[in-house]
């Protein structure tokens, strides 16, 4: 009888911690131990944990890595299109090392585009741009500007 009546009360109490037993308290105790439960010895158990620990290490510093990466590309571009530098991309830098290239696909990329600046900014690149300038639209917006003052002038001028 006092076997229903301890199942009947013991087990919807359970949760609100009255109806507990000196069983249930040693189940506990022997969950505790994390190496038990994966199914390892101890010695086994600390060597997963070791690996974890250094695979962890490996990925942050790879992590790291790449955001000093990025941040220096960010940098290259901000010089070349001459905006404010950020501190956050050069607390980035900093943090890796200061010891950070960029990937060799970009490097090609950079270059590609300094080599393309310094044709423009050569005598022959501004030769080329002038090749390539539409005289007759030139020649129609100077009149335009040209007749424009003159209006203005004779607008303004009473002896015109």
């Amino acid at each position: 009888m006092s076997f229903l009546l301890k199942a009947m009360v013991g087990n919807p109490l359970k949760g609100f911690g009255l109806g507990g037993s000196s069983e249930e308290k040693k189940e506990e105790g022997e969950a505790s131990n994390p190496a038990a439960e994966a199914g390892m010895t101890r010695e086994e158990f600390e060597e997963y944990q070791r690996q974890l620990v250094e695979e962890k290490i490996e990925r942050d510093a790879k992590f790291v890595q790449k955001k000093a990466e990025r941040a220096t590309l960010r940098l290259h571009m901000r010089d070349k299109y001459r905006l404010p530098k950020s501190e956050m991309d050069e607390n980035q830098i900093q943090m890796a090392g200061d010891d950070v290239d960029l990937p060799d696909e970009l490097q090609k990329m950079v270059a590609e585009d300094q080599d393309e600046e310094e044709e423009k900014d050569s005598i022959l690149g501004q030769i080329q741009n002038l090749q390539n300038l539409d005289m007759d639209t030139i020649k129609e917006k100077a009149t335009a500007t040209f007749t424009e003052i003159k209006q203005v002038a004779e607008d303004k001028c009473s002896v015109m």
